[in-house]
């Protein structure tokens, strides 16, 4: 189909274009990763936050596999063709290649070192996934890095943490309840709260966003701890540490034209 413009060098500009398209065609399609943090979090573009978007992400439904693969060839995007054929039932990658980007679809379930279900959450906001639920992509991850708690921390200066899936509020309540089901993501989660809170320092903020941040990263944890936990959480708790607690994704592949890909590997968009 001709009735698209190319795909635009600015990653955060073709975000909006495709899901746009996307909502002409009746397609669900939310950004997560760090490009849904440019949309949602204003201090995301300023000073020390800010930082580069290589890859965009976005959340859809498999029942939509199909016609979520018609769209990307239709904007121009040549699909990683192995990848999606073995894997399109859960995920899907797609690249730019003129501008080395490639988009990555996770469908309902977002798995990297931990596993979550957002098929029933993918309504709440309409480009983005819920507040909640980006903070989660980014506390799960384990071998976390400067880029991904930039993005946390903006979330913490811009957002509330409250009781609901409430607009532009972090929802505390689910994201505990998440928590209080698995021990590892309980783990994960916290020990990713207590880092942002020992790397505050390192961000430029002023005084005032710093309390925010501390005041709201410390409410988040109260509603963590004080969750009643599961049996099978009590049961995980005692093994601790000593048993690995999360999986590790494959390292990324680039983003290459696949009509010359012979892998198989399933990436990682453990960092955008």
């Amino acid at each position: 189909m001709g009735d698209y413009m190319s795909i635009l060098e600015s990653p955060t500009d073709e975000a909006k274009r495709i899901i746009e398209v996307a909502q002409q065609r009746k397609i669900t399609l939310r950004l997560f990763g760090g490009v849904s943090f440019f949309f949602r979090c204003p201090s995301a573009k300023h000073r020390s936050l800010q930082r580069n978007y290589v890859d965009v992400d976005f959340m859809g439904h498999a029942k939509q596999s199909r016609e979520i693969k018609q769209l990307f060839v239709d904007l121009g995007y040549a699909p990683r063709d192995r990848f999606n054929a073995m894997q399109g039932y859960r995920r899907l990658i797609f690249n730019d290649i003129g501008h080395q980007r490639r988009v990555d679809i996770f469908l309902d379930v977002f798995e990297m070192c931990h596993k979550f279900n957002f098929k029933d959450r993918l309504e709440i906001d309409q480009y983005t996934i819920s507040l909640a639920d980006m903070l989660a992509t980014k506390l799960q991850i384990v071998e976390i890095n400067q880029k991904d708690l930039k993005d946390i921390v903006s979330m913490f200066v811009d957002h509330d943490v409250g009781t609901s899936d409430t607009p532009e509020v972090i929802n505390g309540t689910y994201l505990a309840k998440v928590c209080s089901g698995e021990w590892g993501v309980y783990k994960t989660f916290t020990m990713n709260l207590d880092r942002v809170l020992g790397i505050l320092n390192d961000f430029g903020l002023e005084d005032a966003e710093k309390a925010r941040v501390i005041e709201r990263v410390n409410r988040l944890k109260k509603m963590i701890e004080d969750v009643p936990k599961s049996m099978g959480w009590k049961m995980r708790a005692r093994v601790g540490e000593r048993a690995q607690w999360y999986e590790l994704p494959e390292a990324d592949k680039e983003v290459v034209d696949s009509r010359v890909d012979t892998g198989t590997g399933t990436g990682t968009t453990q960092n955008t």
